[in-house]
């Protein structure tokens, strides 16, 4: 190499292809997760979009659609090795992302040969391929003891050797359009398949929208109109092991839509455990949290926690942790300056965010997690053991007064500082809320009363059919009052303990379906006309 070429590919960008995987972006790998993290630019492919993929992204990495020009129309091959090209000569990492493994049926070869060409570096990185993810997720195992050989097709072949696949043996793989696989089955037939060789047809597969059909050779063709892009095909006497080996598509919640009523921040924890059970969560903020009109009572009281003023420091919620951490960095502290003073969370949740600040509470509530069961655990003051007998309570504007009263009982003063406001949210898009009204989605968690309250007050009261799940019995009682019917109640106030209720009942709820011979188990397509009303 010379010299000037040398100069040449010193100057330009490097360009790493990776893999996406079929849809569900938990099975990227990790080389592809590094790389994400440090790409200037991200060029995706037709399954990811960018909202999809920013978390794995730092924020300043610029996303662009590699799948469709300004038309809207699908690129080609060329066009989009130009892009990456483009792209390669303006950023220093980029990082084409592409469907599946970039190894089969993509435009590897010709986008990675324009960057060679162009003097550009790439490295390729192997990732999860349709072919093996999807039907594993359609729970068939693409060979066993009696078929040992697998062959992949594309519908957009022309016309392949269709006596190469017709054997009964073999398990054939069918990528590409939907509407092209009643041509390949007539196909195989004729080739010599038997009409009654199964063939199961996945679409959206890897996500929890995956929906999978098995049929036959000749009859498959009036089954599959229904289904969604992209669509994937197997055929072969492998099919049959989908009966006993299906895991996904019969999680607790598959497919159920449930509304998660937090801000993003709180949400993501929640969302992920959901998605962990087959669901789909729709994330819909019900308040903002806002500093206090007044920040000179928190300004004095954390001076106070500083100099020795106070014993105890309660926590009512993540809010009230993430509001004095806040403080804390603002006057240059950290958790040091919690040395000294004992620390009480209200529940796992708040001692979990405590936790990741690297503080451990004293006291957690051994028995409901809630103000009251903070209070029936908390120790009375003993003015000889106890050298101060000051507690500092920040918390939000619309507090209960119940712990205040119960450590007042006990003998403690208490410091009952404003930490921060709680405010409406405005109300969410009028698709939402009719989706709400209408029974559009299967459950809704509630994690406190005023996620009921300002639910009900920005988008109106969930239908009949919405199973109800609250996180302790104050959260209940409120869902009550305001005409609900509570299906789920955690056994513990945290949001791990809800979500795994609400599995519990999704679980109850399909093996009831089952044995009643019923093909659908999620609420939304059961919806009764009514309103729900509390008993």
């Amino acid at each position: 190499m010379t010299a000037r070429n040398t100069s040449k590919r010193q100057q330009l960008g490097t360009v790493a292809f990776g893999g996406s995987g079929p849809g569900d972006l938990g099975l990227l790998t990790l080389r592809a997760a590094d790389l994400l993290r440090d790409a200037e630019v991200v060029l995706t492919d037709q399954l990811v979009r960018a909202d999809d993929i920013r978390p794995w992204c730092s924020t300043e990495a610029e996303i662009v659609d590699g799948s469709l020009g300004e038309d809207g129309q699908p690129l080609a091959h060329a066009a989009r090795a130009k892009l990456v090209v483009e792209a390669a000569r303006r950023a220093r990492t980029v990082v084409r992302l592409m469907d599946g493994d970039p190894a089969p049926f993509t435009g590897l070869a010709e986008e990675a040969g324009a960057c060679v060409k162009a003097g550009i570096s790439v490295e390729v990185v192997p990732g999860v391929s349709a072919i093996t993810a999807v039907p594993a997720y359609a729970g068939i195992p693409l060979t066993d003891t009696k078929s040992r050989a697998v062959h992949v097709l594309t519908t957009s072949e022309a016309d392949p050797d269709w006596s190469a696949h017709a054997s009964a043996d073999a398990t054939l793989v069918v990528l590409g359009h939907r509407e092209r696989i009643g041509d390949v089955a007539r196909h195989l037939i004729a080739a010599g398949r038997a009409e009654t060789t199964p063939i199961a047809v996945t679409s959206r597969g890897t996500t929890t929208h995956q929906r999978t059909i098995v049929s036959t050779l000749g009859e498959v063709a009036g089954e599959i109109e229904e289904l969604e892009a992209p669509a994937l095909a197997v055929v072969g006497p492998v099919v049959a092991l989908r009966e006993k080996l299906s895991w996904y598509e019969t999680k607790p919640l598959f497919g159920w839509r449930v509304l998660v009523p937090r801000t993003k921040e709180q949400a993501g924890e929640v969302s992920a455990r959901l998605r962990t059970f087959g669901a789909i969560p729709e994330e819909v903020p019900t308040i903002q949290v806002e500093p206090p009109r007044t920040p000179q009572q928190m300004e004095r009281a954390v001076k106070g926690l500083v100099t020795g003023r106070y014993e105890w420091i309660a926590f009512t919620s993540v809010n009230a942790v993430k509001a004095v951490r806040e403080r804390f960095e603002e006057y240059g502290l950290d958790a040091r300056a919690f040395s000294g003073i004992k620390i009480a969370a209200v529940g796992e949740q708040t001692a979990e965010a405590l936790r990741a600040y690297g503080v451990t509470a004293d006291l957690v509530p051994s028995g409901e997690q809630s103000a009251q069961g903070l209070v029936e655990d908390w120790p009375p003051y003993d003015e000889i053991f106890d050298p101060i007998n000051r507690v500092f309570l920040p918390r939000a504007d619309i507090a209960t007064e119940t712990l205040v009263a119960g450590l007042v009982e006990l003998g403690w003063e208490v410091d009952d500082v404003t930490a921060y406001r709680t405010v409406r949210a405005a109300p969410p898009p009028s698709e939402v809320r009719e989706a709400i009204k209408t029974g559009g989605f299967d459950a809704v968690l509630f994690t406190s009363s005023s996620t009921v309250r300002n639910l009900i007050g920005i988008a109106g009261k969930p239908h009949a059919s919405t199973v109800i799940a609250c996180i302790g019995p104050q959260t209940a009682i409120t869902a009550e009052e305001h005409g609900l019917r509570v299906d789920v109640l955690s056994s513990t106030a945290s949001t791990s303990s809800l979500v795994a209720a609400l599995a519990d009942f999704g679980a109850a709820q399909r093996l009831a379906a089952v044995a009643a011979g019923e093909s659908s188990w999620r609420p939304s397509q059961r919806r009764a006309p009514a309103r729900r009303k509390a008993k």
